[in-house]
């Protein structure tokens, strides 16, 4: 059919000087003008027609426009069905259409067509001009309609604009009755025909683009991640292992001197699990310490003062935090003749919150840590200012804050240029006595610490402001092909 489309135009172009409205074309030689389209953008690549573009804007009727133009406008609709005497308002809300008695109300009493007490409707004129629907005749004719009743009927959605597209069509410089078909490729029938001499062959184009590689490509949150790794990495930090997303009560909470009335440990804000609902592997002498500190103290702490349940802490959850790692590692480290030790992890962790732009239930912790003698605040400022000044944040602030496992404990807060304001990073502390000492760690020891989530850097790095086209059943795939290389302030 392309075929005899084409034939056509360059057939009518031998005796014609134009094709001036490729639709009527179309229509005239029975072809679909999506398809002459097609064959004349064709041809005007090989240059055998001139063609130009025809924009033409029109506006038509809706299907609400149309059924006014069929019925009349909802006003006089109303109006007609309002008898000299008046009629009960009841009544002739049984006559007419709900949406039409609706619009036709408020459209009547504009036009003071009609007066609406509260039981009754008189007519307040005796004759009534149906406009709206003699001006969708006028547009449904193709007649001239002034720019003032154009906008009224389109605020009342009774009519849209249309644009069609077309082309003029000329002779261009290749023209030729008939075109001939350049051959692309030198098949082995063409050389036992022997027609391959008389054959004009496509020429080769050697600046097109061949067919995208479809390989695999990094996530934003990846790129990311790999970046921060390497950060930890230059500074001398060794990765936990962070593959257990299933973490019992007593690691991710009670070892970390957090008691069992705590908020963050109802089940609002933290996932436990049905099966299996409970651990029966923890080391029992470092469970008793544990249980002792919470409820009458030691190492000159008063402790909680409560009456610590083991059933609580043998409760199994999905890790609100990566540093219940963190305190596998150091109870770990505490069994050992005491090195020094530097350790980061970042991986996802899982928290019983409202899902919205900001917050997911699921996110990435970056977390680290470091163990040492004699360890002070001012070695844990000295080691955040290196650690985001690699990430490309050289102001920063600290605020006090409050941690149940961390004293002293900070906020970090960092100086964003494009924003320009402060806004928070992350959390800092060092881990308390009551954390450490339980485990066996000599008491000269200190353990500074800071963590931050993955995903604000990243939404901030690629401009996304809402997680959920980050991290989720609704990322963009071609968000995913399209994401440059990340590189943060190394």
């Amino acid at each position: 059919m392309a075929d005899e489309a084409e034939d056509a135009i360059l057939a009518y172009l031998k005796d014609n000087d134009e094709i001036s409205n490729s639709a009527k074309f179309a229509q005239d030689f029975g072809f679909g003008h999506d398809e002459i389209v097609n064959v004349i953008r064709r041809l005007h690549g090989f240059r055998f027609v001139d063609a130009q573009d025809i924009r033409r804007e029109k506006w038509v009727l809706t299907e609400e426009g149309k059924t006014y133009a069929t019925v009349g406008s909802p006003e006089f609709q109303l109006f007609s069905a309002v008898p000299p005497e008046g009629i009960a308002r009841e009544e002739l809300q049984k006559k007419l259409d709900p949406a039409v008695y609706k619009i036709g109300c408020q459209q009547a009493i504009k036009n003071k067509w009609v007066e609406m007490a509260k039981a009754h409707v008189s007519r307040k004129v005796q004759l009534a001009d149906d406009k709206v629907k003699n001006l969708l005749l006028r547009i449904q004719n193709d007649e001239a309609v002034n720019q003032e009743d154009i906008d009224a009927l389109k605020r009342r959605k009774l009519i849209i604009q249309q644009v069609w597209k077309g082309n003029s069509v000329r002779k261009g410089p290749e023209y030729a009755p008939k075109r001939k078909r350049a051959a692309t490729d030198l098949t082995r029938e063409n050389l036992q025909r022997g027609d391959w001499k008389e054959l004009e062959f496509k020429e080769y184009n050697f600046s097109a683009k061949g067919q995208p590689v479809e390989g695999g490509h990094l996530h934003p949150l990846l790129k990311v991640r790999r970046q921060v790794q390497t950060i930890f990495l230059n500074m001398g930090f060794e990765e936990m292992p962070t593959n257990n997303y299933v973490e019992s009560s007593f690691w991710n909470f009670d070892a970390l001197f957090q008691p069992q009335q705590h908020p963050a440990r109802d089940s609002h804000d933290t996932f436990f699990l049905k099966v299996p609902s409970t651990t029966k592997m923890l080391p029992e002498d470092y469970v008793e310490r544990v249980k002792e500190i919470h409820e009458s103290g030691g190492y000159q702490s008063r402790g909680y003062g409560y009456d610590w349940k083991r059933e609580e802490a043998n409760k199994n959850l999905l890790r609100t935090h990566t540093t219940a790692v963190s305190s596998r590692m150091l109870y770990a480290l505490a069994q050992k003749p005491f090195a020094p030790k530097k350790y980061y992890s970042i991986d996802r962790v899982f928290r019983n919150e409202a899902v919205d732009r900001t917050h997911l239930a699921e996110f990435h912790q970056i977390e680290g840590l470091i163990c040492d003698r004699g360890l002070t605040l001012g070695d844990l400022i000295g080691v955040l200012h290196d650690f985001f000044s690699r990430l490309g944040m050289s102001k920063l602030r600290f605020k006090p804050a409050y941690n149940p496992y961390t004293e002293p404990s900070m906020e970090i807060f960092s100086y964003h240029e494009g924003f320009k304001k402060w806004v928070e990073v992350g959390n800092s502390g060092m881990f308390r006595p009551e954390m450490l000492l339980p485990m066996g760690l000599p008491e000269d020891v200190r353990v500074i610490a800071w963590g931050l989530s993955l995903e604000r850097p990243t939404m901030i790095l690629y401009g996304i402001d809402n997680i959920r086209d980050l991290f989720g059943p609704k990322v963009d795939l071609g968000l995913i092909k399209r994401n440059p290389i990340c590189r943060l302030g190394l």
